[in-house]
């Protein structure tokens, strides 16, 4: 059985369905969690997405998570180790069909940054939102549901609008970039 890629239309249960699992990770995480935070396109109202909640830790340190691998199997997530981001743990849950990432930094680490700055400039940019909704939903039709096609084809307007978001973050917010 071959993993689907599908984008489907926003569902209002998504903050819900990311409060549960954040209650869940608070408590595994304590004394060592920082923020958790709903991210990626079902953190964004109306916006389409493929149907996966997309969750962003930070950590004070990195390291005891390596000591927490039954505990994230008992709440259903495999874990993947860095997979791809340097200073990043990654997890995921419901195997092929899944229904949560959850992508654990230490804090202020760039890749938390810019998924967060990426969600709220698409929250704040209605139109850059439907854009990126067309587009996703166009890889979702051409990728034969490889996950690696569908990255690529969305590469290049999530790389154009980051630089956007951080410009509108940096002019906007007034705050340094990191």
């Amino acid at each position: 059985m071959a993993r689907i890629i599908e984008v489907v239309e926003y569902n209002p249960l998504w903050p819900e369905m990311f409060l549960e699992v954040k209650q869940q990770l608070k408590s595994l995480l304590e004394g060592q969690v920082i923020l958790i935070e709903h991210i990626g396109s079902t953190s964004v109202p109306g916006l389409c997405a493929k149907p996966i909640i997309d969750i962003l830790v930070e950590v004070k340190n990195l390291d005891f998570l390596d000591n927490l691998t039954a505990q994230f199997t008992a709440l259903g997530f495999v874990g993947k180790g860095e997979n791809g981001i340097v200073g990043r743990r990654y997890f995921q849950k419901g195997c092929l069909q899944r229904t949560h990432h959850v992508h654990i930094f230490e804090q202020g680490h760039a890749h938390a940054f810019e998924h967060r700055i990426f969600r709220d400039y698409l929250k704040a940019h209605k139109l850059a939102a439907l854009q990126y909704a067309e587009i996703k939903t166009d890889a979702a039709r051409a990728c034969n549901n490889d996950i690696q096609v569908y990255m690529t084809l969305k590469d290049e307007f999530i790389k154009a609008q980051l630089q956007q978001a951080k410009n509108w973050y940096k002019d906007t917010i007034k705050e340094p970039l990191l």
